[in-house]
């Protein structure tokens, strides 16, 4: 029998942006009529959420099959959504941050995981360029800890001890002038 193609991770992404949609749509159905469709969906959930809880079981069984499970960004988020995820948190999100480390580097900057506590991931980094750039990398840092642990409230992003802002006069950057 030939596999059957898989959507790729954006496709994926694009469908639950549309379920999300969707279920919004129901939430705000008033009656019994959006009742009955949230019990259907939660009753719904709570079925695929045995069966995977199921398969990862299966999955343990054999050591590579369940790394792959776990890897896997959409299969990740479900078991962590089930709550049966089998890596804690702090081992998804030291993942993550490995894997943003030679990105910052080629670019100059550090990453390090500092602990978890409360819900709450701290994250120390080092970058440099202007503030609409750290802006983005730690934004960029955020939601690469966010999807690692979606159970985190939030992500603390904090400079390196001893690290200071660096300033650069406006003169320095504009042709024709000079610092008095």
């Amino acid at each position: 029998m030939p596999e059957r193609p898989r959507l790729a991770d954006d496709a994926v992404a694009a469908r639950l942006t549309r379920l999300d949609e969707l279920l919004g749509q129901v939430e705000a159905t008033p009656g019994p009529a959006g009742e009955v469709a949230l019990a259907a969906v939660s009753e719904l959930t709570r079925v695929y959420g045995e069966a995977l809880a199921r398969a990862s079981g299966y999955a343990a069984e054999t050591p590579a099959v369940l790394d792959a499970f776990v890897r896997d960004e959409l299969l990740g988020h479900l078991l962590v959504l089930h709550d049966i995820h089998p890596e804690p948190a702090r081992r998804r999100v030291a993942r993550a941050v490995d894997g943003l480390r030679p990105v910052l580097a080629e670019r100059g900057g550090t990453v390090e995981l500092t602990g978890i506590d409360d819900e709450v991931a701290t994250v120390t980094l080092s970058v440099g360029g202007c503030g609409s750039t750290v802006d983005s990398v730690r934004n960029a840092v955020r939601e690469a800890v966010l999807a690692a642990a979606p159970e985190l409230s939030e992500v603390a992003i904090v400079a390196p001890a001893g690290s200071r802002a660096t300033f650069v006069p406006l003169e320095a950057v504009l042709p024709g002038r000079t610092a008095t």
